[in-house]
């Protein structure tokens, strides 16, 4: 579970049994929107880490660049999320291609993919 408990500063503390991550309506940290996107170039990361690792390379230098591009709605929508990846130049082709393969189905691309059947919720406890 996720909780955060809402008060009149700028900050937004969001906890889990694990952790806390800190947003702000304030520009002084990322929002949550801004956290979605990072979250996809995080998940990019772990993804070119784990395919690297079944390759037996080291990932050390792999960037990674994400660019949201707004949709018709404006900024609050999402039309394209474009990752760019650039390698060291000890990658060879065959590497490259299982990296940017391994990338492509990052688990939180595919739950924005797939999550047409979300059902959300919002009651009062």
């Amino acid at each position: 579970m996720y909780s955060t408990v809402v008060d009149n500063s700028p900050l937004i503390k969001v906890s889990s049994s694990k952790h806390e991550a800190s947003y702000a309506v304030n520009g002084t940290l990322m929002n949550p929107l801004e956290a979605f996107y990072a979250s996809l170039a995080g998940c990019a990361a772990v993804y070119a880490k784990k395919a690297c690792k079944e390759l037996g390379i080291p990932a050390t230098g792999i960037e990674i660049g994400c660019k949201p591009f707004a949709g018709p709605g404006g900024p609050l929508t999402l039309s394209r999320f474009k990752t760019e990846v650039r390698f060291p130049a000890q990658f060879t082709a065959e590497q490259k291609t299982a990296v940017l393969d391994s990338i492509a189905h990052c688990a939180v691309k595919e739950i924005v993919i797939d999550g047409g059947d979300i059902e959300f919720q919002v009651a009062e406890a």
